[in-house]
């Protein structure tokens, strides 16, 4: 089968959002103003609980993976779609392209993971408060982080690699403002019913099911505040 003429061509456009260029210098000032919150915003997390002995806490450590995370997920999509926005040139290399593909993907897949183990810690610290020190010591919390990132990596060597075998045969119009899975799936020029099963799959495990952890996570720390509140407030009664 012949090669995919976007890689030999060196480039992938990105369609984003050159239908409506009346919006492109608002988005940009929008874009590049939260860029910058974020930087600053995460950046000083990240130091504030590297400085504070007293924030070297578990809740804490996990804090500062996500900030390092929102860090490096940002950097990996808004420069290239400032540069997008600031000008007619709508191109992304492709080495970039698949960069931004196995960066963005990891980070996001990370933080998914990274986030069910933050409500994790936070049910142990309101509902196993006893036994909060005892479970989340550092050496278990950081095979958690590890565990974050390690998933992350593995499901974007997975996932990127094979999207990226997928012929193209000289597609290189992406219909997205970031080389994203779904949007390079379909510039594929083969029945792409399998990747788009592969990726549900991958979805489900990575985005779905922790969600439904941290939907429970904080339901039962939600019905343990309650049932504090309902102690405290019987206690209250008694004692008038």
């Amino acid at each position: 089968m012949e090669k995919n003429n976007a890689t030999s061509l060196g480039y992938f456009i990105l369609l984003g959002f050159s239908d409506k260029p009346q919006l492109e210098v608002i988005l940009f000032v929008v874009v590049l103003i939260s860029y910058l919150l974020t930087l600053l915003g995460n950046t000083a997390i990240i130091l504030l609980s590297y400085l504070d002995p007293k924030l070297h806490t578990p809740m804490y450590f996990f804090l500062t993976n996500l900030s390092f995370l929102d860090l490096c997920f940002t950097t990996s999509i808004v420069p290239q779609l400032l540069w997008n926005l600031n000008g007619p040139s709508k191109t992304i290399t492709t080495i970039g392209c698949i960069i931004q593909l196995y960066v963005s993907l990891s980070l996001g897949s990370t933080e998914c993971v990274l986030l069910t183990i933050m409500a994790f810690d936070r049910y142990v610290a309101v509902c196993r408060p006893l036994n909060y020190t005892a479970i989340m010591h550092p050496s278990f919390c950081k095979s958690l982080a590890g565990i974050a990132w390690l998933s992350g990596v593995g499901n974007t060597l997975i996932q990127s690699t094979i999207t990226l075998q997928l012929p193209r045969c000289g597609h290189h119009h992406l219909h997205h403002f970031l080389c994203e899975m779904p949007a390079m799936i379909k510039l594929a020029c083969v029945d792409i019913h399998a990747n788009e099963v592969q990726l549900f799959v991958a979805t489900l495990v990575l985005l779905l099911f922790p969600m439904a952890l941290i939907l429970v996570s904080y339901g039962l720390i939600v019905r343990a505040v309650i049932k504090i509140k309902s102690v405290q407030a019987w206690r209250k009664a008694l004692g008038t």
